[in-house]
């Protein structure tokens, strides 16, 4: 059962990642703008968040299996979609569909292992193996998207969903069982709408934000975002049986623990996107070599998610947490002070100190959001953890990629606005120029890629120790994470 739950837990995470190495090649073929770019890669995530919440309720009510079964099939439908794209808007409108199947399928999974696994200790090595399978698929993502752009072009990359949607769909409708609140009520449509719109809203206005020189729509937007949340919140707080009980973010470590997920993913998810981008376009890699060099990001998180559940029990849920981040600091900080042009070495031991940071921070977190509900509940814990997850990813995408971007232009000031652009469009616009010209032009526009790098992971080490004092502050040494469900 833990099998079949992880195939497809390891296929939605590595689809939140997969595309960052088959970016120039889908660049060159589809001609996406800058901004189309940035939403092939992070409006799958965007859109997973936004909905995570409510299809976490609609599993405590309608069913757990079904809903994760259903939205596997819709996951492989999307793919296709995807995968025949013969357009921008026809591969984001894909990327739309994958981040609904997703969003049926990820609370599904935690609050699944919530349930099957009723001993502790038990469920925190479940949940140990979950958050590998949750890290190591976002991880491998780029080095499986790698090989198969290179063999068979970038659509390949939604391809491969589909044998392992078939087979997993045919597998869970036999092994798994089935779960749901019988005391539930309706779905509060209303809760589900404001909650739904509210995050994709809030993501819009951001990522808008932090573009620079946003307009009074973005603006608007911005605020609207957090209105409609706020309005959220205030209308659990008046259900019998809410969408969400916002009541849980009381508990002082289960919002230490949201916050370390959002934050932990928001600050490693734009770093393996930028570090693709950087493989290729500045060291030359094929994607498929730049894939394997992320790799050692996957390794350490598959061996600190594991080692977590024995970390927890040693040295305490606090410490656990804090240690992950403090990893994640010591990474950014190395690859901050990292003299240019920065060297593979640096960022090697970047990703690895990263990685190992980022999956003892989230496995801890999942296991305290899980243990803070009771098991008829364990779905709300479950949207709560998947939304943090993939918000981070996606507003990490979002933000830090568009205050790299907005770094990368400020270097590259002088030049023509389609090299400043991007480096895919320097690169670009480098070919059509006389050869020593256009040597000229991509040496600049490598420079600045790379001091744009050094300016996201100063704001990337910055958020990753603001979260470290807050989980020291809120989490009380003698917390324990025993799945009690008080």
């Amino acid at each position: 059962m833990l099998a079949v739950l992880c195939a497809s837990l390891l296929l939605v995470a590595m689809d939140a990642t997969i595309l960052n190495v088959a970016l120039p090649s889908l660049i060159d073929d589809l001609r996406p703008t800058a901004l189309q770019q940035l939403w092939i890669i992070d409006i799958y995530g965007l859109v997973l968040g936004g909905l995570l919440v409510t299809t976490g309720a609609v599993g405590d009510r309608f069913g757990r299996k079904k809903l994760f079964l259903i939205g596997f099939v819709l996951f492989g439908v999307a793919s296709v979609i995807a995968a025949t794209a013969g357009s921008s808007t026809q591969l984001i409108a894909g990327r739309v569909l994958l981040g609904i199947g997703g969003a049926m399928v990820m609370p599904s999974t935690l609050s699944l292992i919530r349930n099957i696994f009723t001993d502790p200790r038990e469920r925190a090595r479940a949940i140990g193996i979950w958050a590998a399978v949750a890290g190591a698929g976002a991880a491998i993502g780029p080095l499986i998207g790698g090989l198969l752009v290179e063999q068979y072009g970038w659509a390949a990359a939604f391809w491969v969903n589909v044998p392992v949607v078939v087979i997993t769909v045919v597998a869970g409708i036999w092994l798994l069982p089935e779960f749901k609140d019988p005391g539930s009520h309706a779905l509060d449509v209303v809760s589900a709408l404001l909650s739904v719109v509210g995050v994709v809203a809030l993501a819009w206005g951001i990522k808008h934000v932090a573009k620079g020189g946003p307009g009074a729509v973005d603006l608007l937007i911005l605020a609207a975002g957090i209105g409609l949340l706020a309005w959220f919140a205030l209308r659990q707080l008046k259900l019998k049986d809410p969408l969400l009980d916002v009541r849980l973010f009381l508990n002082r470590p289960f919002t230490a623990a949201a916050l370390t997920t959002l934050m932990a993913m928001l600050a490693a998810g734009a770093a393996l996107f930028l570090v693709s981008l950087w493989l290729q376009y500045v060291h030359g890699y094929t994607p498929f070599e730049a894939g394997l060099r992320t790799l050692p990001t996957a390794l350490a998180m598959l061996v600190s998610s594991l080692l977590a559940p024995m970390l927890m029990h040693r040295i305490g849920v606090r410490a656990s947490m804090a240690l992950g981040l403090a990893a994640l600091v010591a990474g950014f900080t190395l690859l901050a002070l990292a003299p240019q042009p920065t060297s593979y070495a640096y960022v090697a031991v970047f990703l690895v100190t990263v990685g190992f940071g980022d999956g003892l921070a989230v496995t801890t977190a999942a296991s305290v959001l899980v243990s803070a509900v009771p098991a008829e509940r364990a779905g709300q814990a479950g949207a709560v953890s998947e939304t943090s997850y993939e918000l981070g990813v996606g507003l990490g995408v979002a933000l830090l990629g568009s205050v790299h971007a907005a770094a990368f232009a400020r270097h590259m000031s002088g030049t023509p606005a389609q090299a400043a652009e991007s480096i895919g469009g320097a690169k670009e616009f480098a070919e059509r120029l006389p050869a020593a010209e256009g040597t000229r032009l991509l040496e600049r526009a490598r420079d600045a890629f790379d001091s744009a790098l050094t300016t996201t992971s100063y704001m990337s080490l910055g958020i990753a120790a603001a979260v470290l004092v807050l989980v020291v502050w809120m989490v009380p040494k003698e917390f324990e994470a025993t799945g009690s469900g008080h």
